[in-house]
Formats: C-alpha cells, structure tokens, sequence
C-alpha cells in the first residue's frame, strides 16, 4: 500500500456532482462538489430527474475545475475512480459514462467504487485505519455496521430492518414543518430542547446488530398528528431533541457492543449523519469513557463528495480492480459482493 498513486474521482450518486484528485489514497489535490440542494429543496426531497440533468450540465465543469486544481494533466494520472452503485440509477449513469468516456479517451485504468466504501474511507483522509475495525455507517439510505479486516474487506454484521436513520430524519423532520435536508434542522433543533419527549428505542437490548427506526419515527409522527388534532401546543425543540436522543442511544450502543464483540482496535464513522453534532458528541465520548480509538471525518467529507471515492478507489487501484468499457450502474451493488 506504498505505491505513489494519483486518482481521478467521480461520484455523482444522489444530488451531489463531485469530482477530486486524491494522491497517496490521503491526500487530497483538489475536492469540487456541486451541490443541487437548493434545486430540491422546494420538492421536500431529490427529484431523480431533476438530479441527473443537473449532473449531465455539471459534470465536465466539475472535472476540469478538480483537474485544473490539482495542477495536473490526465497524463499524471494512474487511475479513474467513480461510483458505480448503489445510488440513483439516472444519476449514476452520468458518473459512470463521464469516467469511461475518460478512461477511454486517456488510457488509463477504470476503477469502479461502492458508494458506501466511499464514505468508509473518508476516514483515511484525516485519520489512518487501525485493522480490525468497526464502520458505523449512517446516511438517508443506509445504516449499517461493518466489520473490516483490513483494507477492502466488508463483512456487514448489522443493518436497518425497515427505515435508515438518515431517511428518518427527514420523514420526522417534514412532520415538524422542517427544512429539507431534515438531519441538520432536527440536530439544531435538538440542541436547543430543555425536556426531550420521552420516545421508544427500538431493539437497544436486542442482541443482534441490526436496527429499527420506523417504530420512532411512527410514534413521533402520530404525537405530533394527535396533539395538532386536539389543539394541543407541542415543542418542537423537545420533539426533535426526544427522536435525536432515541436513534443516538441506539447508534452508539450498538456500536460499541459490536466493537467489543469482535476486539476492534478502532471505531470509524461513515456517511451523511456522520454531520451530526449530537451523534459525533455521543460516540466520541462515550469511545473516550470505553478506551476505544474513535474517527469520524470533518463535516463537509461526511456528505457525498469525490475525495471519497478517490481515497476508496486508490485502494481498488493498488489491488487490482479494474472495469473495462461495459461498466455499467448498479443502483442495488452489494458492499460485500463488491
């Protein structure tokens, strides 16, 4: 894992047009994003159409600005990484199509990246990765642990059974007449709270990894409809501080369960959530109290970006992983059968 590397990343996923040159797999060159947020935030969530015309009129600006950035040419280059999956299948293909298009163009090895394993070694841009380690991944569609071995190993020992913690911030936020994104008004709002409501925390004491959010989500939604419907005042700072202190709970606990189940040396933190306050305030102290090495990356490479994927695929680069011409979306690709 010595080898001096320089990697073009793509990612175009969800609603983020990213491009960055990472070198070494930690360090980065150049780091562009384009966010749509504001082209989706008056639908209340990201419009799937909406999001891959925006990546097709941004995506070539994004890769010339990384590049110029970076002050290389593509003939410095050793490899092209971009996201192949999981992710929104229009949005994917613009990414996808962009990198073979330069691969082609340019001779140079074709890296296909799980989304997922982007964010996970985000890590590595800040913090080096002590094997075996626990990845607590939590955004809008995923939350998950993952154990790792070492580089490029993924065994998910848990997983959401119904919805993901990121995607239940923003049903609970819309509840509360919120702005979208939901996850950063509710960690604001939850900061301010004085008496957080009393809410569920699904499956803290089961004995397996897996979680379940649809049961908080369910009881703050039918408090809040029950409360509108008897003309009953709510606070919304304690609604929010409430379901925030019940997914935090559950988060953490069993997380450090799982790293004690199976002696991880370090605790990594992974995707969109990994922005919130209230969770990175919990985790670190509570890793602190446990003497378990914690990271979580800074905010603005927890939400979807190309550093990412540049760092995750100078790893694919060094061991092997290639994609020829026929690469194509895979809105479902499995991290374990990556």
């Amino acid at each position: 894992m010595n080898q001096e590397t320089l990697i073009l990343g793509i990612e175009t996923s969800c609603d983020e047009t990213a491009a960055s040159v990472i070198k070494n797999g930690t360090s980065i060159e150049s780091n562009v994003v384009a966010s749509q947020i504001n082209s989706h935030k008056r639908f209340g969530g990201v419009v799937p159409e909406v999001a891959s015309r925006h990546h097709v009129e941004q995506i070539t600006m994004v890769v010339e600005k990384a590049m110029k950035e970076a002050d290389i040419d593509f003939t410095d280059l050793d490899g092209i990484a971009v996201t192949q999956g999981p992710g929104l299948v229009g949005a994917l293909l613009v990414g996808v199509n962009a990198a073979k298009a330069l691969s082609f163009a340019h001779g140079l090895p074709l890296i296909p990246v799980h989304h997922i394993t982007g964010h996970i070694y985000a890590n590595r841009l800040v913090d080096k990765m002590t094997f075996p380690l626990i990845a607590l991944v939590v955004s809008g569609g995923h939350t998950e642990l993952i154990y790792m071995q070492e580089h490029g190993h993924y065994q998910i020992i848990g997983k959401t059974r119904d919805d993901a913690a990121g995607e239940s911030y923003d049903k609970v936020a819309r509840t509360l007449g919120l702005s979208y994104p939901g996850g950063p008004a509710i960690d604001q709002m939850a900061q301010k709270s004085q008496q957080p409501v009393d809410f569920p925390k699904p499956m803290l004491h089961d004995e397996s990894f897996d979680f379940s959010f649809s049961g908080v989500k369910s009881s703050v939604i039918n408090q809040v409809h029950n409360a509108e419907q008897r003309g009953k005042d709510l606070s919304t700072e304690d609604i929010a501080g409430g379901f925030q202190q019940s997914v935090i709970d559950v988060l953490v606990s069993k997380t450090i369960r799982a790293a004690k189940s199976f002696q991880a040396k370090q605790i990594i933190v992974a995707g969109g959530v990994a922005a919130n306050e209230g969770l990175r305030q919990s985790l670190l102290s509570t890793c602190e109290l446990e003497n378990i090495q914690c990271s979580i990356p800074p905010i603005h490479l927890c939400t979807d970006n190309a550093a990412m994927i540049g760092a995750a695929g100078t790893i694919g680069y060094l061991k092997g992983h290639r994609a020829d011409m026929a690469l194509n979306a895979q809105p479902g690709l499995s991290i374990e059968r990556f």
